[in-house]
């Protein structure tokens, strides 16, 4: 991977930067924030100490994942990043199937391929120092995942060993225009001009679902997809309620 090859084929206008390891790309661009004066694209060829949602790790190989951040600075403050997490799924769902690979999404932030998980995003934030909010979305994108790593990870996970094949800058540059373009309509539109296009990849629509909050059951009911302020939809004996993203997670009820 090639930071000036990444940029020579993208028609995003970001600026890339590509290093051989590093712990974290989210932290690393955090630690950053004060000094960035435009959006930039940091792509590390082998992470270390990865970081998903609620504080779990992120665990990935060098040759068979893509773990990359993107920094974005938003006007205005947190309320206008409402639904961020579920429009940046929305993209990269869009651009995978422009690439031939169908994907669904799950509330609030993983890309799964055959009811497996194929891609997860972190959205970190911080204040930026012209005004605004800078918005660090980390993304790490499975390719090939070998068995030890599976093992490790302790659950079946997906991946896309023929893509994998592809050209790496080729499919960052696809990666990063597809976000780029998503993140400009997300500021002009907010998550409104996403919620359709993600509830027609919703992995759950129709299905029994628990939304859990640190084990404890918070709510159960039919999955109905999310609203344009990217609340999911539950079909609850109590009737309809909205559940604001947060450190819940969702599963299948019975799984």
């Amino acid at each position: 991977m090639n930071g000036a090859a990444i940029v020579a084929l993208s028609g995003a206008g970001v600026d890339v930067e590509v290093v051989e390891e590093t712990g974290s790309t989210n932290a690393d661009l955090l630690a950053r924030a004060a000094t960035l004066h435009a959006p930039l694209l940091l792509v590390a060829r082998n992470q270390t100490a990865g970081r998903g949602r609620a504080g779990r790790s992120w665990l990935s190989s060098s040759e068979g994942s893509l773990t990359f951040s993107l920094a974005w600075r938003f006007a205005g403050g947190l309320p206008r990043l409402t639904g961020l997490p579920l429009a940046v799924g929305v993209a990269l769902a869009e651009t995978l199937d422009g690439l031939g690979v169908q994907v669904r999404l799950k509330w609030p932030n993983d890309v799964l391929r055959d009811g497996d998980k194929l891609a997860g995003i972190l959205i970190e934030t911080q204040a930026a120092q012209q005004g605004g909010v800078w918005a660090v979305i980390g993304i790490g994108l499975n390719l090939v995942m070998p068995d030890e790593l599976e093992a490790q990870i302790g659950r079946s996970v997906a991946s896309l060993p023929w893509l994998a094949r592809m050209d790496r800058n080729a499919l960052l540059a696809a990666l990063l225009d597809g976000l780029a373009g998503a993140l400009r309509e997300f500021e002009r539109a907010g998550f409104a001009a996403f919620a359709a296009r993600w509830n027609l990849r919703h992995a759950w629509q129709g299905e029994l679902v628990t939304v859990l909050d640190g084990g404890t059951v918070l709510h159960e009911g039919s999955a109905a997809g999310v609203d344009d302020a990217g609340r999911l939809l539950l079909d609850t004996s109590a009737g309809r309620i909205a559940v604001l993203a947060g450190d819940v997670s969702l599963r299948v009820k019975g799984h």
